[in-house]
């Protein structure tokens, strides 16, 4: 299972691991233990991994009372493990490092140490009850690993040519053709399949969906027994998790909290958004009050939509009344046979995309009742990778069918016609370009 985060792996093993350890953290699942054992038996002359789900009194106590005497330490962690340990050549991993806080405080003296290169993974490390009664390290560098993206997801199928097919198919703003239809079918089986590396490894060799939906319930099953694991405010954190499908299906997917209860207010829900966001199980989407530079600083941090960080959690977290989803059903998705609306997944695959690609997730929305002109709603808004004098923000909206408006997208242009840079329109055809709006198949998301 190749992925893209084993490059940032060797580039702190080269530049950084004297100073500082790598913090991995993401939603459980996307596949951190495996590279990072990985990245461990192909880069170092030996590396011992400590799982904390695990670990017991033998090992903890050595981060009780043998950090003043390190060379103890690392003599009995070796005995323990039966690995032995090669100074600057050997790699120790702290496995779900939230589960024991005292490790994560212990980097910063192990580091200073200077013998051995140091790489925790975990998952909710930020939430507070994890981390309140420990001195979080400054010698650690933090790298958010999330779902396998397209490309991976090829890469797991053998192929290596789709990706930098439609990259330059892109670049060079052409129709696809022939090649259109297959590789549209390919992007709707990740889409479905979603990127979670076990699944993706299943339906690699398999090609069975419903295996593939059992192991994606396993997951979202994962999810629910963390929130009533570790969540600070289970009611809460659990309704929001199950209502995630329902808003997404709405015309604007914003989401309304009144449609958990009446009269709820964002300051009781904060927490349970904050634990599922930081989790890395769900990804917000925030609504900025101004398309222009600084979306961040124009953020209405009340008003949001929110994805789930894996669609294809959310495929078969949505058709949640059935136990499995059927084989027949992920094959009517498939060929565009079922007569649902998937809007909710296409909006979702590019939040997906745009968040492994860098971008923070934006939207705007104005309701005004007064003006018309400034009524509008832009599903997202990305900030250009070089900043200019002028058009440095990119409106995207997802049209599904073949008959859809453009009110919206046509006022953004032309109100911010400053701050604005090249509108897109991904859908479901070819590529087009109409009145200065450039009209993309979904799968070129991944180009932006």
């Amino acid at each position: 299972m190749k992925r893209k985060i084993y490059t940032d792996l060797l580039y702190w093993k080269e530049n950084d691991s004297r100073d500082c350890a790598l913090m991995i953290d993401g939603a459980r699942r996307v596949g951190k233990s495996y590279i990072v054992e990985q990245f461990g038996k192909n880069e170092y002359r030996s590396y011992i991994l400590i799982d904390f789900n695990r670990a017991g009194d033998e090992v903890k106590n050595l981060f009780r009372h043998y950090l003043n005497d390190l060379d103890t330490f690392f003599l009995m962690l070796s005995i323990i493990y039966k690995k032995p340990l090669y100074e600057h050549d050997s790699l120790i991993i702290f496995d779900e490092v939230q589960l024991f806080p005292e490790a994560r405080a212990s980097i910063k003296y192990l580091v200073q140490d200077g013998r051995y290169d140091y790489i925790e993974t975990g998952s909710l490390i930020s939430i507070k009850k994890n981390v309140k009664n420990i001195q979080i390290p400054s010698e650690e560098r933090h790298i958010r690993m999330n779902p396998m993206d397209f490309e991976e997801f090829c890469w797991a199928l053998g192929d290596e040519q789709t990706v930098p097919c439609i990259k330059k198919f892109f670049q060079e703003r052409k129709q696809l053709g022939p090649l259109y239809r297959t590789i549209n079918t390919l992007f709707r089986q990740y889409m479905i399949v979603g990127g979670m590396p076990k699944v993706v490894k299943v339906f690699a060799e398999k090609k069975d969906f419903s295996k593939v939906d059992r192991l994606k319930r396993d997951i979202l099953t994962l999810y629910r027994n963390d929130i009533a694991k570790y969540g600070e405010d289970i009611a809460a954190t659990t309704a929001i998790f199950d209502e995630i499908p329902a808003q997404l299906q709405k015309h604007e997917r914003k989401f309304v909290l009144s449609d958990l209860e009446p009269g709820a207010r964002m300051r009781s829900y904060k927490d349970a958004f904050f634990w599922l966001a930081d989790s890395g199980v769900m990804t917000p989407c925030f609504n900025t009050t101004e398309p222009s530079i600084g979306l961040k600083m124009n953020t209405k941090r009340t008003t949001m939509k929110c994805f789930m960080a894996d669609t294809g959690l959310l495929l078969s977290h949505t058709f949640d009344e059935n136990s499995i989803v059927s084989e027949e059903i992920y094959q009517k998705i498939m060929m565009d046979k079922l007569a649902v609306n998937f809007g909710n997944l296409m909006e979702n695959i590019v939040a997906q995309i745009l968040t492994a690609n860098g971008h923070s997730l934006y939207f705007y929305s104005n309701p005004d009742r007064n003006d018309s002109e400034s009524r509008m709603e832009i599903d997202f808004l990305i900030t250009k990778k070089t900043i200019t004098n002028k058009h440095n923000i990119t409106p995207i909206e997802i049209k599904t069918g073949k008959n859809y408006t453009l009110s919206s997208l046509k006022k953004c242009k032309n109100k911010f016609k400053d701050q604005i840079d090249i509108p897109y329109v991904f859908h479901e055809g070819e590529y087009k370009e109409e009145d200065g709006i450039v009209f993309l198949p979904l799968f070129m998301i991944i180009c932006l």
